[in-house]
């Protein structure tokens, strides 16, 4: 989450997996949410949105996944693991442990992020939002980038 004071305030959130398969190019997905105080506006992810991320994954790479959640609550909501048991064919969702944010790749994508945005002041939310897309997708057309993410977690991944 990045803030924003003046004009309103606001935040923009992300929620984002990166994807690796042995022999493929590894892959990032991402949504935003963009909260600008607005009466029922949501203020962050809920699990229908998070379970919108795995369907949009899941047809992107047309594959099988095996997700790997942190302890962020609304990952451990029932509705996501009524999907997740809904959809065992091709979907397997693990618990990180506790405290670990060195094992999940992710966390690294969103330190490179914040480094790219380090001088950078938005003037409103969606100025922000535009900002964040376009260096994302710049992460995302750098697949050394996000392998290197992978490989900061000491994890590696094992063809069967």
């Amino acid at each position: 989450m990045v803030k924003v004071r003046g004009a309103g305030g606001g935040r923009v959130s992300i929620a984002g997996v990166a994807c690796y398969r042995p022999g493929d190019r590894p892959h990032l997905f991402y949504a935003l949410l963009a909260y600008r105080r607005r009466k029922n506006e949501a203020k962050g992810f809920s699990w229908q949105d998070y379970r919108d991320l795995i369907i949009s994954t899941h047809h992107h790479l047309a594959a099988p996944l095996v997700w790997c959640w942190d302890n962020l609550n609304v990952h451990l909501a029932p509705g996501l693991a009524d999907f997740a048991e809904e959809n065992k064919a091709w979907l397997r969702i693990y618990q990180l442990p506790p405290y670990a944010p060195d094992l999940n790749p992710v966390e690294s994508i969103w330190s490179l992020l914040k480094r790219s945005m380090a001088n950078f002041a938005a003037a409103d939310v969606d100025g922000l939002a535009r900002l964040v897309k376009r260096k994302l997708k710049k992460i995302q057309y750098r697949p050394h980038l996000i392998n290197g993410c992978l490989a900061a977690t000491g994890l590696t991944i094992e063809p069967r």
